[in-house]
Formats: structure tokens, sequence, C-alpha cells
């Protein structure tokens, strides 16, 4: 009986190494973040980002076995920038645990409007599990950031299980875009709303109502 293991065919993206790829790698993401922006995932092949990207066929199949492949790359790197967001200074510092997390959702909110792939990644019909397991994963780094903010702001007493109240409190916010994503299209202003009102009455149970800011 044959014991060698078998060898599984790659699923998911493939990394570039050098400059050059590096280069071809974020053309070919940015060509598929113009095609999911104005069309459902499932109409989108690996032919059509490489005829958009001006690259050939085959170099795409050499980064993305499939256009799921692409997609995830692509969630990659609006969570890296998602999260690059998130470590910015608010300046000036905020005055109120309130006020910040209304800075940090409308900061989240401006990002992926302006990103229509994003909404459609994040919040559309047909996602896919890898895309999905990912974008849980990105909340996870999100709320450790955001962890590191009360820390960074306000004098904070001991919050039993706060870093998993902050992120209850993101996935409360993404169900209330995602609900204004599916009537609209897009993250509006009243749905930005709510989603605060929705976050600060969760953490209320948890969190004084006012902490003291750091100086």
């Amino acid at each position: 009986m044959n014991s060698e293991p078998v060898a599984r065919p790659r699923s998911g993206p493939r990394n570039p190494v050098r400059k050059h790829a590096q280069e071809r790698f974020d053309a070919l993401l940015d060509a598929t973040e113009r095609l999911l922006a104005k069309s459902l995932n499932e109409e989108i092949s690996l032919a059509q980002i490489a005829e958009l990207a001006a690259v050939p066929l085959a170099s795409v199949y050499h980064f993305f076995p499939n256009r799921n492949a692409a997609f995830v790359a692509l969630a990659q790197r609006f969570h890296s920038e998602l999260w690059r967001l998130a470590a910015q200074p608010h300046e000036p510092a905020p005055q109120s645990w309130q006020e910040m997390v209304e800075r940090n959702q409308r900061r989240s909110s401006a990002y992926l409007n302006a990103h229509p792939a994003a909404l459609r990644l994040f919040m559309g019909a047909g996602v896919s599990v890898q895309v999905r397991n990912l974008d849980m994963h990105g909340n996870t780094v999100l709320t450790r950031l955001r962890m590191d903010q009360f820390s960074r702001y306000f004098e904070m007493p001991r919050i039993p299980d706060l870093e998993k109240r902050l992120g209850v409190a993101l996935a409360v916010s993404d169900g209330v875009w995602a609900l204004s994503y599916s009537a609209h299209g897009r993250i509006t202003d009243d749905y930005i709303l709510e989603s605060v009102r929705a976050a600060n009455a969760y953490l209320r149970c948890f969190m004084p109502e006012v902490l003291q800011p750091k100086a």
C-alpha cells in the first residue's frame, strides 16, 4: 500500500516574492477590484481579470488557481488597509469612549463606501467560506487594535472579557451595515448612526459611562 502523501491542488493565492511579481500581482488585484465594483462575484472570470490588467492569462493562473483565490487576495488587501486606518492616532484625542467608537465607525465606513468591491466582498450575497473566514480573522485583528486604542486614550479600569465585548460590538455594527448595504448598496449616514447607537448601547452593559482621558 502506498503511504506517500497525496499532493493537493493549491486553492489559495500565491504571494509574490520578487518586485516584478509584486507589481504584476498588484495590477491583477486592481483589475479584480474594478470588476468586482460593477459585477457580481459569479460573473467575473480569470480571463476578464487578465484582459483588464493587460497580463497573460498564464500569469494569472500562476497567482490565482481560480477566481475565488483572487477574491481572497483582494480581501486580504482590504483588511490590511482597514488595520492601517485603525492604527492611526485620533487627532485631537477623543474625550469619551463613545466619541472614539463613533470616530472608528465613521473612519471604517468611509473606507468601505469608497471601495464598492470591499462592500460586495464582505456584505454581498455569495461570499465564499474562505473570504468569510478571512473576514472573521480580520475582525479579530481589528478588535485587538481597538483594545490598544482604549489603553492609549483612557485610564482603563479592569473590565472582564473586554476584548470579547469589543468583538461583539464590532459584529453588531457589521450586521447593521449589512442591512444598509442590502437596502441601499452602501452604508448610509442613517445606518452609521444606528450602528454607533447599537455598539454603544451594548458596550454600556459592561463599561462605565465615563472613562478618564489620559493626559
